[in-house]
């Protein structure tokens, strides 16, 4: 059974996908960019700042699936530019400070809204 995961303490999708899908015991959480939820604007000062966001709404989504981020065992990030992969991973890094989850970093040429970064994860219960 394919229960969809939508909260408030996340940004709303800006098409037509699921903030994130629980499937049997494992987590989908779609990709995921730097917009507060709260004020639907664009935390985009600096990528750590952008970083932080996108990762705090990867947070809100894992723990309302009733996970953790212990939980989370795949990572994909994008980045606009990769000279932004050292501030990126010092941000993500303390999201995972014990077995960070195995992951892959691409750069890309454009995202959603503009934005620098995009992060998407799958957990497992």
């Amino acid at each position: 059974m394919k229960k969809i995961i939508t909260i408030p303490n996340a940004p709303a999708p800006i098409g037509p996908y699921s903030q994130a899908i629980m499937k049997n015991d494992t987590l989908y959480v779609s990709g995921q960019i730097p917009l507060d939820p709260k004020s639907g604007e664009l935390q985009l000062e600096t990528i750590q700042i952008a970083t932080k966001q996108v990762m705090e709404n990867i947070k809100a989504l894992v723990e309302t699936s009733g996970l953790k981020m212990l939980d989370v065992v795949k990572c994909s990030i994008f980045l606009k530019s990769m000279d932004d992969f050292v501030a990126v991973n010092e941000v993500y890094a303390t999201y995972f400070k014990n077995e960070p989850p195995a992951r892959e970093t691409v750069q890309v040429s454009k995202l959603p809204l503009d934005v620098p970064v995009e992060i998407s994860c799958i957990a497992i219960r």
